[in-house]
């Protein structure tokens, strides 16, 4: 509170000595203005208001963000004196203006610099997904719902509401975080702590919320000094920060609120990422991190919101800022399809969390992807893939509209479509909600070829026919992060063949018990397999029930 006070003072002094003339007029017979009644009351009005202005906003205290006071107070300094003084002080309120301008214009002039901290490296596709894993893919409206129906596990349910959902790895184990928010300043007045927070596992729809008692003092929801992002810029009055509060959960389910902070491009204009600080909400400790030296159970150091300002940077001013407005060569629009702040969080096979976003072109009617990013949310690192240039990606506008029309009569609709890497096929992956917010199933779709898509009651199941829907569409499936391509030799002892439009789909038992499947479409030879062939196989070694044949040779046909 002292930081705040001893600003607004300097602040309303400075302001007052600038607006009130400082020269003597007969009135005063030569006394100085400085002493007179008319300047404590511009200090005891200024003061105030510039107390109350920065005490609401939260607004950083850097002297940079008093320009726009700067002008105001100059332009009525010249305005009410005269001679040299109102020389002097005109000469204050041009060299404010000139300042405004530079702050209010520096948009137009630091694309580059924006464009160079957004720089990503690039690659062509992402690593195939491990299909023994289940992705992160409950939709976080599915989750809200479930956390709202469990509402009543809290006490006094009536003083609170649910907070903002985050995603998170804690003890190896994907789930969804929400605190228990107050609802209201009344009931912030009665309940004074909130009790704790929601948790719901990211992998499986059908578990239930847990509720967790956490007692927390420091929230988004709290108010006057115990409002967390108010007490975190009590702390650190000069920071700037981006994006908002996030609270995290440490693996004995300790829960923190963190926020993104770090630095201005250029005159109060662009965000560059450096650091997070951590709260505790029962104390209201709080410590500054650089990304590097951030506690190791917060996954989003990084902001989604910095990251999104980030992928705006990146795609529109490769270029420059002109070009993005007009000739808008090689630009790039990141996608707004994602769950938080237009981007997707996802994590990979080693726990990472990394926020997802695909680009699209500026042109209207255009619904092809241009590449995709994934931006590692600790240490904000990005990579751009291009996807095979051989080939055109749809984008994720694309998928949700094949969701929509595939599903008109019942009126569902996908939400959070993510890209993988399915058995070496770029593929959306996307859960399919009912217009309750119900979860109904996981529907995938070939990027590069809409027309192979499937969909199921859980991700694995989805995942399964996805592979036998590649196959019948001639796709190689020749990808996975941990497949090793393995040959045996054996006796047919059953088949089975299945007839999918103009291709054929064989399922054969051999006789080390173990089956295969293969599409007529990679090996047209297969339509003629049957009981006690001798087959030399070549196949992928991926763990499913029925494992993917490469190819086959039937002994006595080839």
């Amino acid at each position: 509170m002292g930081n705040i006070l001893l600003f607004s003072l300097i602040v309303g002094l400075i302001s007052a000595l600038i607006i009130i003339p400082i020269s003597s007029n007969k009135k005063t017979k030569g006394k100085s203005n400085l002493m007179s009644w008319p300047f404590v009351i511009m200090i005891l009005l200024i003061i105030p208001i510039i107390f109350v202005f920065y005490y609401l906003t939260n607004l950083d205290r850097n002297i940079s963000s008093v320009w726009p006071l700067f002008i105001v107070v100059s332009g009525l300094g010249m305005f009410i004196t005269h001679g040299l003084e109102r020389k002097i002080k005109g000469i204050l309120f041009i060299g404010s203006l000139v300042i405004g301008a530079y702050f209010l214009f520096a948009f137009m002039f630091n694309a580059n610099e924006k464009y160079e901290t957004a720089q990503m490296a690039e690659q062509v596709e992402i690593e195939a997904f491990d299909e023994t894993k289940t992705p992160a893919s409950v939709p976080p409206q599915f989750a809200r719902n479930k956390m709202k129906k469990a509402f009543g596990q809290v006490p006094d349910t009536s003083y609170y509401e649910l907070g903002n959902l985050q995603i998170q790895k804690v003890n190896g184990e994907f789930v969804y975080i929400a605190p228990v928010e107050f609802s209201g300043f009344f009931k912030w007045l009665n309940g004074d702590q909130t009790p704790g927070y929601f948790t719901l596992s990211a992998t499986d729809s059908s578990a239930n919320p847990k509720f967790v008692k956490e007692e927390m003092d420091y929230t988004p929801s709290s108010y006057f000094n115990k409002n967390i992002e108010r007490h975190i810029r009590m702390q650190y009055p000069d920071y700037i920060f981006y994006g908002d509060v996030q609270l995290e959960i440490d693996d004995q389910g300790v829960p923190f609120y963190v926020r993104t902070f770090g630095e201005f491009i250029t005159a109060r204009n662009g965000f560059d990422v450096t650091g997070v600080v951590v709260v505790d909400p029962k104390d209201g400790s709080t410590q500054a991190f650089t990304l590097e030296d951030a506690p190791e159970f917060i996954d989003g150091a990084v902001s989604p919101e910095a990251v999104s300002k980030q992928n705006s940077y990146y795609g529109n001013y490769i270029h420059g800022f002109w070009n993005s407005i007009f000739g808008k060569s090689n630009v790039k629009l990141p996608s707004d399809e994602g769950t938080e702040a237009n981007v997707s969080p996802i994590f990979d096979e080693n726990g990472d969390m990394y926020y997802f976003t695909d680009f699209t072109s500026p042109k209207e009617g255009v619904d092809s992807m241009l590449g995709y990013s994934l931006t590692n949310a600790r240490s904000g690192e990005a990579i751009y893939y291009t996807g095979n240039l051989e080939n055109s990606y749809m984008d994720s506008q694309g998928a949700l509209d094949i969701i929509e029309k595939k599903f008109i009569e019942k009126e569902w609709n996908g939400e959070m479509p993510v890209l993988y890497n399915f058995y070496g096929e770029a593929s959306w992956l996307t859960p399919v909600m009912d217009s309750n917010g119900f979860l109904q199933n996981y529907f995938i779709v070939s990027a590069a070829n809409p027309e192979i898509s499937t969909y199921a009651s859980t991700p694995n199941e989805a995942l399964k026919k996805y592979k036998t829907a590649l196959q019948r569409g001639g796709s190689s499936v020749d990808g996975t992060s941990n497949a090793e391509e393995k040959q045996v030799r054996g006796t047919v002892l059953r088949v089975y063949k299945e007839k999918v439009e103009s291709y054929t789909v064989i399922s054969f038992l051999l006789d080390n018990r173990q089956s295969y499947i293969v599409s007529s479409e990679d090996n047209p030879l297969a339509i003629y397999l049957q009981e006690d062939d001798t087959v030399t196989v070549d196949y992928l070694d991926t763990g499913d029930n029925f494992l993917p044949v490469k190819d086959i040779t039937i002994e006595g046909i080839e």
